[in-house]
């Protein structure tokens, strides 16, 4: 199964469908397992380059996921360099073409634009963050890397990454929901992620 959910982990196994994606929802905690794509602003632009010329892209993204990240070189002995997510704001002029070739899951950091939170509820796709400044953490859960497009790029090439329980969090689901909107306007503070002490009543007020 693409999605199961047991002791309150949600476990992700791409490739996904609708109704894969129709499972998650704003604040999700999930862990991926599997095949997840590389791909940063260069790697992007290429991407609609080609879809604007009608040529085929590098990979497949139907089901896919990608993360907005551009990992540093691999120390001798490591699969993947220091591998923290990229602002995904960045890639929002690049995304709906995307999510119109069958792309289901979006990795990044930070809160998304308008038009790409339509575009995941026409789409049924989602869009969910990792934690930024945890690179380190987050490249120990990658077992195995293969650059698969744009090699020339470097860093920002595309690359196909094997990962065991990559940690992300749903931000924006085909719902509408947007995790980081709800903070705005339910929550004052945040002590540890994920747990929020409400405001009172008479402040909201105020």
């Amino acid at each position: 199964m693409p999605i199961t959910k047991e002791n309150g982990e949600i476990r992700a196994t791409p490739p996904f469908t609708d109704e894969d994606v129709a499972q998650l929802r704003v604040g999700d905690h999930v862990r991926f397992y599997g095949t997840i794509y590389t791909a940063r602003d260069a790697a992007h632009r290429r991407m609609i380059t080609a879809l604007n010329e009608g040529k085929p892209l590098p990979i497949d993204v139907k089901g896919q996921v990608i993360y907005y990240v551009g990992p540093s070189p691999a120390r001798p002995g490591n699969v993947i360099g220091s591998a923290g997510p990229t602002t995904a704001m960045r890639l929002d002029p690049f995304t709906p073409a995307l999510l119109d070739q069958g792309l289901k899951v979006i990795i990044g950091k930070g809160g998304r634009g308008s038009i790409v939170k339509k575009s995941l509820q026409d789409h049924k796709a989602v869009y969910l963050f990792a934690i930024g400044g945890a690179g380190a953490l987050l490249s120990k859960t990658v077992k195995k890397l293969d650059v698969v497009a744009y090699e020339d790029l470097g860093t920002e090439s595309i690359k196909k990454l094997e990962v065991e329980g990559f940690p992300a969090i749903v931000c924006c689901d085909m719902y509408g929901g947007d995790l980081l909107l709800q903070g705005k306007e339910q929550y004052r503070d945040q002590a540890t992620l994920g747990a929020y002490q409400s405001v009172p009543p008479a402040e909201k007020a105020g």
